[in-house]
């Protein structure tokens, strides 16, 4: 394998070429001028080429020094930016959750939250795929579903889940009365990927007597479509809370408490060392 360069001799090469100035780099570096120019006649004289050429205002690149110094640019560069992945940032909290979840919660929410925590740096991954605490950087996540999640996860209980019937007030048209299960078993019905109304229907004594349904990938799309009035939605009360809140849904079924379905916060056990990641738990 070919002998690498010595680090040092990299590093003042690398300021030297962002700055063609061997004392504007020894100023970076914290060395001397002297120093700056001995580790990069080391390093010309160990490649066995000329990387610059000296003139009266500084120094000009060769054609091989400047292709060699983008190179090791970049490199640095790369090292820098791991580095700094890999070292705390005891004021941002990445927290991973589903787009449903962000878009029906977390966002209407956020000018709370940035108030009570002026000084949290929160960044959001809304995917509906499962992210790892460990390679995707994840402080915290919210995921539904009943414990245990893993023995290396704490579960704090965030929301249970407490499904309702939906829909937009002109399509109701029910005088703010929730609707008999047999009525509500015959009217056009939006899916997201849970389905649960042929088991919230069962829960009423009743089956599904709809013409029509609408099926969708995602739940905060079913919410949207709700609001479109193109059929009632079944959906967790609390995704729902600003629509109700606003008039731009109405309920029309009652709740179910469907068991083994509710929402959680995750954190690694490690995490309560983190004080900022405690905080915005609490």
């Amino acid at each position: 394998m070919t002998e690498l360069p010595p680090l040092n001799s990299l590093r003042a090469f690398d300021a030297a070429g962002r700055r063609l100035s061997f004392r504007s780099a020894a100023d970076e570096l914290g060395v001397t001028q002297g120093a700056v120019a001995q580790q990069v006649r080391q390093l010309e004289a160990h490649l066995e080429v000329v990387l610059f050429e000296r003139v009266p205002k500084g120094l000009a690149f060769t054609s091989v020094g400047r292709r060699f110094h983008n190179r090791i640019a970049s490199a640095f560069a790369d090292l820098r930016s791991a580095t700094s992945e890999l070292k705390p940032e005891p004021n941002k909290v990445l927290i991973s959750v589903t787009p449903t979840f962000a878009a029906k919660w977390l966002i209407p929410n956020l000018p709370d939250f940035a108030a009570a925590h002026p000084d949290v740096d929160l960044r959001i991954m809304a995917t509906e795929r499962v992210s790892s605490f460990h390679s995707d950087g994840i402080d915290l996540a919210v995921r539904q579903g009943s414990p245990p999640f893993g023995a290396s996860l704490d579960a704090t209980l965030l929301f249970k889940q407490s499904l309702i019937a939906v829909a937009a007030p002109q399509f109701a048209d029910n005088g703010g009365a929730l609707l008999e299960p047999e009525t509500l078993a015959k009217q056009l019905k939006v899916h997201d990927a849970h389905d649960q109304w042929p088991s919230y229907l069962a829960h009423l004594g009743t089956q599904d007597q709809s013409p029509r349904h609408l099926h969708l990938s995602q739940t905060s799309l079913a919410v949207d479509a709700a609001i479109a009035g193109q059929g009632v939605a079944l959906v967790s009360r609390f995704l729902v809370a600003h629509d109700l809140a606003s008039g731009r849904l109405v309920e029309v079924g009652p709740a179910w408490d469907a068991s083994g379905s509710d929402f959680y916060i995750l954190i690694p056990r490690t995490a309560k060392r983190n004080g900022t990641v405690v905080n915005v738990v609490a």
